[in-house]
């Protein structure tokens, strides 16, 4: 006869069979497919880095990179890999997503043209075609840089070129392209013997501001995994700074199809741009950029930092 006593000491047993600490499961949506650009969250994952933090993070890439910001905001996901200039217009829309973390702590975006062809600077672009991908932010990065040259939009020919950002160039289809990213456009080009020469947006009238960044919902800021999360993160970016060739290995481990020139060169040319303090917020850099997105007519109210941006204590 099966006894309370028995059930007890049986739940004794099931309980005492079960791991002691087992791994909190966290959810990480990247912005886009696995490339170098996530080397820290790769790294953390394959050295064992989340795991000594008693994480057991997914890293999933989207089939939509729009949806990311959208299943955090409903609660779908944990975390979500994005972009600063993005997190500006959610935060004026009223999305409940909060930056909690820098991923790459540098722009990434440029103006690219061919390094032997008749552009020079910027002002040489007066009267010529520039493709773009994404309409929005890219024509406030373009206006902005051609204003520190003494022109205008209206001084040149903008062309929809989707994302065939370098094909375009190349082809001659276009004389420069705004949005091209310097770790990765500018090696395919260089890759097939057609060197480019990049304009660096902060350079030429763009507040800098961090190219991707991790964003957590309004209400989940005070989850303890948020921090053991950084933590890793932190651990994993300076292996990656100290062991750059191993790390590599660790990044291409079970993804042999990025293990290719353009990839490794993407690699090292990355390393120096990923934030060594992920959990810091300078804040004074978030609202020089706010104002700039204003300015730009992107966004068309002001939003306090404090509401879309903070430092985990």
């Amino acid at each position: 006869m099966f006894t309370r006593t028995a059930a007890l000491f049986l739940a004794l047993i099931v309980l005492g069979t079960a791991p002691a600490n087992a791994a909190d499961k966290l959810t990480v949506l990247l912005d886009w497919f696995v490339n170098p650009d996530h080397g820290p969250l790769i790294v953390a994952d394959k050295k064992g880095f989340f795991t000594d933090e008693g994480l057991e993070v997914e890293l999933i890439a989207p089939a939509d990179p729009n949806d990311p910001p959208k299943l955090v905001a409903a609660q779908k996901a944990d975390i979500a890999v994005s972009y600063q200039p993005q997190l500006h217009i959610q935060a004026a829309e009223g999305l409940p997503l909060v930056r909690f973390g820098t991923l790459v702590a540098t722009p990434l975006n440029t103006l690219v043209v061919l390094k032997d062809g008749p552009v020079k600077s910027l002002a040489d672009l007066k009267g010529r075609k520039v493709g773009y991908s994404v309409g929005g932010f890219e024509d406030a990065l373009l206006g902005a840089m051609l204003k520190k040259h003494g022109l205008t939009l209206s001084d040149v020919e903008l062309i929809n070129v989707n994302f065939s950002l370098s094909p375009s160039i190349i082809s001659g289809q276009v004389d420069a392209v705004i949005g091209a990213f310097r770790n990765f456009e500018l090696n395919q080009m260089d890759i097939i013997g057609k060197p480019g020469r990049a304009f660096f947006v902060e350079e030429e009238g763009v507040p800098p501001y961090d190219e991707l960044i991790y964003i957590a919902h309004k209400d989940r800021l005070d989850d303890p995994r948020l921090k053991k999360f950084l933590a890793a993160v932190e651990r994993a970016t300076q292996y990656l700074v100290n062991h750059p060739d191993d790390a590599w290995a660790s990044f291409i481990d079970g993804r042999k199809e990025l293990d290719d020139e353009l990839n490794k060169r993407a690699w090292r040319d990355t390393l120096p741009r990923f934030a060594l303090r992920p959990a810091a917020l300078d804040r004074g850099r978030y609202e020089r950029f706010a104002a700039f997105m204003k300015e730009s007519g992107l966004v068309n109210k002001d939003v306090k930092t404090e509401l879309y941006a903070t430092e985990l204590q």
